[in-house]
């Protein structure tokens, strides 16, 4: 029986986290700032939206900085979970964002809440930061499946419902502009149903990880591994994990009169076949039985 440890890139995804949360900061700053400024609920609002992308950065980070500790003696596969835990977090922070909003909306139908003063500098407040947002959005979904960081990709989702926000905000703005206040509260309708949909997809996700759900075709993996010098056979292959941190086992077939020793060289070429053909690969085992006894 053989097994492989692969390299993670932890500190790539790390210096990733630390830009788009400086980012995130200085959007949410300006909008927070302004909205008070003009008194604009929908502007203040969607300030503080942002302010959660940048809460999750700083949960990223810690979560990225646990699971990045090696296996020990209680946590032999690691401590890679705490970022689908963390990832789960950022879900509810999106939930937390769409009750934020619905509150807002109820106030504002019941009329409590003055009107937004709307001036040319509120629309370039807005445009300013949404541009902010979606080179952060992409970026971070670039860099994310790039080094195959389960994270990364829910942040990008998360920053895209940010834009969606601002969008619907500056929408609202120009209604409230024409002379229809109602149309800030509309606006924020919508937005719910579209960050509450981001919310339930990473939710969906995080689950399926920490459910063990298959990761990679094994069927994949078989025709791989069958094509390495003489395997005889492959077979009862499971994978489970995430895009992030994959872990592979399977059962291979050789010679029955083959020494020991060359059939563990074949497991280590089996192992490093997986891994140079499936980055996100991060522990492979390999059972190693005589061929007809599998």
């Amino acid at each position: 029986m053989g097994n492989h440890i692969c390299i993670d890139n932890t500190k790539e995804v790390r210096r990733v986290l630390i830009i788009t949360l400086l980012l995130n900061i200085a959007v949410a700053a300006a909008k927070i700032i302004y909205g008070y400024f003009t008194n604009s609920i929908s502007i203040t609002s969607d300030g503080f939206h942002s302010m959660f992308d940048g809460a999750s950065n700083i949960f990223g980070l810690i979560g990225i900085w646990i699971a990045a500790h090696p296996p020990d003696k209680e946590h032999p596969y690691g401590h890679r979970k705490f970022e689908t835990l963390f990832t789960i977090i950022i879900a509810l922070m999106i939930f937390g964002a769409c009750f934020r909003i619905l509150e807002k909306v109820y106030f504002s139908f019941k009329g409590e809440d003055s009107h937004a003063i709307v001036t040319p500098l509120s629309f370039a407040v807005m445009l300013i930061t949404m541009g902010v947002n979606i080179f952060v959005a992409r970026y971070e979904a670039a860099k994310g499946k790039a080094l195959k960081s389960d994270f990364l990709v829910a942040d990008a989702m998360h920053t895209q419902s940010d834009i969606l926000t601002t969008t619907a905000v500056i929408i609202g703005l120009i209604f409230v502009k024409l002379g229809y206040p109602v149309a800030d509260s509309l606006a924020g309708l919508v937005i719910v149903v579209f960050i509450a949909k981001i919310g339930y997809e990473i939710l969906r996700k995080s689950t399926d990880v920490l459910m063990d759900k298959i990761s990679i075709d094994t069927t994949l993996i078989e025709v791989l591994v069958n094509k390495v010098d003489n395997v005889r056979g492959c077979h009862d292959v499971r994978t489970r994990g995430s895009e992030s941190a994959t872990y592979v086992d399977l059962h291979i077939s050789v010679d029955p009169a083959m020494p020991i020793e060359k059939a563990h060289e074949i497991a280590d070429r089996v192992e490093d076949t997986i891994c140079k053909e499936f980055p996100s690969v991060v522990d492979v085992v390999v059972h190693i039985e005589p061929e007809g006894k599998g």
